[in-house]
């Protein structure tokens, strides 16, 4: 028995707690920005620049910084630590392609899956956009991918994705193509740089080609996001289940003990499929869970990426 994409129950309401309110998503900035800055020391740094020796500027010194680059007579002067910032030292682009297909408004633990998504774009932009750095974003899996060009604020990211909460069409049907939204984003961020996938990888295993040739230019990162009803079925006796990507519908007695365990085993499969195939081209991946702190785990995957 394949699981395919993420199947569901048809109901009147979507699955989960629903899209989170405007001043909800502020709120959960704020909180993920105070919750990280206790998590991570410094800003995330691309394996791919270097440093210089031409002076641009001096700047106060923030946690995470070489106290080898300190300027003592500014600090002697000023009284407070400042540090040396390099010609070369280039500002650092990072791409967020987030997944926005109809799988991801299913939740059935704490949250959504695209609940989460948000609070790991929050997290991103709070540490791609320190120092001058910039963080560009790009959506894929609905019918109106959005991208939004790489900028320094954090602000903008707040307003796409409070615009992002619109619950998916019903008549949206078709399964999400990973591999095509990775060449899109190769063909529009030109610039050496990091990109940072957030997806449930739900769909046609089509992008290992496409992943490579990203590899080529950006450093790359993957972020799985999964609900835990998505690996297992309930015995609650006769369930109709839909894909929210295809539309396809299948009724199941989820009584039987032997269907609960194919499905169970299959959707094992699945997920060690996508792992192994990002382990295989090298590609760091962090799976976080709708059930639980999502946010510990992903600032120790990104502490682990300095």
């Amino acid at each position: 028995m394949s699981t395919g994409r993420l199947l569901r129950a048809p109901s009147p309401e979507r699955p989960g707690p629903g899209p989170l309110p405007a001043a909800a998503l502020r709120a959960l900035q704020i909180e993920i920005g105070r919750r990280l800055q206790g998590m991570l020391a410094g800003d995330y740094r691309s394996s791919q620049y270097g440093e210089g020796v031409e002076l641009a500027q001096v700047r106060p010194y923030v946690p995470g910084d070489d106290v080898r680059r300190i300027e003592w007579n500014v600090t002697a002067r000023l009284g407070e630590p400042h540090v040396r910032v390099n010609m070369a030292e280039r500002v650092l682009v990072t791409w967020l392609l987030l997944d926005t297909s109809p799988s991801m408004h299913f939740g059935t633990a704490d949250r959504r899956k695209a609940d989460v998504a948000d609070g790991v774009a929050f997290a991103l932009g709070h540490v791609a956009t320190r120092r001058g750095n910039r963080l560009g974003v790009m959506t894929f899996g609905d019918s109106n991918p959005t991208t939004l060009p790489p900028g320094q604020g954090r602000h903008g990211l707040l307003g796409l994705l409070g615009a992002l909460q619109r619950e998916p069409e019903e008549d949206q049907v078709g399964a999400t193509s990973l591999g095509a939204a990775m060449r899109r984003t190769g063909a529009i961020a030109r610039q050496r740089g990091v990109v940072a996938i957030v997806s449930d990888f739900r769909g046609p295993l089509d992008w290992r080609k496409p992943l490579l040739e990203l590899m080529s230019r950006h450093e790359v990162l993957a972020v799985e996001i999964r609900d835990p009803r998505e690996q297992e079925l309930p015995d609650i006796g006769d369930l109709w289940l839909v894909d929210p990507e295809t539309g396809r519908q299948v009724r199941v007695d989820t009584r039987s003990r032997t269907l609960r365990e194919r499905f169970a085993h299959a959707a094992a499969k699945e997920r060690s499929g996508v792992a192994r195939v990002l382990s295989a081209l090298g590609v760091p991946h962090a799976v976080l869970s709708t059930s639980g702190d999502w946010l510990r785990p992903l600032a120790v995957f990104l502490g682990g990426r300095r």
